[in-house]
């Protein structure tokens, strides 16, 4: 089955929040959105072509702050309109996690494979590191209630992210002993 292109929705949905440029955008991905969501760069771009060739965004060009020609983007009624319908849907379908460590796992046959201890302790120090990261975001944006309820959504998927992360930490420990 094709997996769906959530790509523009999640831009509208970024655009919706304020006006982003492209670069913007890209940072999105790199800090909040990519802690689950990832997009190569050039894959923004064609999308923001696309989305206002349809109407559901316009663009700004002007030079701002330092003098430094930027385009801005902004949602339109349309756009708008497309987002809440798909906010408004529910999908009955889970996706699929591609993971290349649980990939390499499923490959190893033998508990004495004398790959299996070096692929865990390097899955457990990069899955440490994230957890790490993703605590440091958390007391970051989210210090105060008024933090999480001003943005509770986003507050969520953090709590969601470290819940895993943890849990995954805690099941590599289990099975390196």
């Amino acid at each position: 089955m094709a997996q769906k292109n959530l790509l523009p929705m999640i831009l509208l949905g970024l655009i919706n929040i304020e006006k982003k440029t492209g670069y913007d955008l890209k940072k999105d991905f790199e800090t909040e959105i990519g802690e689950f969501w990832s997009v190569k760069h050039s894959q923004i771009y064609l999308e923001l072509k696309r989305l206002e060739g349809n109407g559901e965004i316009k663009s700004t060009t002007g030079f701002y702050g330092n003098k430094i020609e930027k385009t801005y983007y902004e949602i339109t009624k349309k756009g708008k309109e497309r987002l809440d319908s798909w906010l408004d849907s529910y999908s009955d379908i889970l996706s699929v996690n591609k993971d290349e460590f649980v990939l390499k796992l499923y490959f190893i046959k033998s508990r004495k494979d004398p790959r299996l201890q070096d692929l865990l302790q390097e899955q457990y120090r990069q899955r440490k590191q994230k957890l790490e990261h993703l605590l440091d975001r958390k007391e970051l944006l989210f210090s105060t209630k008024k933090e999480r309820d001003d943005n509770y959504g986003h507050y969520l998927i953090l709590d969601h992210a470290i819940r895993r992360e943890r849990e995954y930490v805690n099941w590599l420990e289990e099975m390196m002993k």
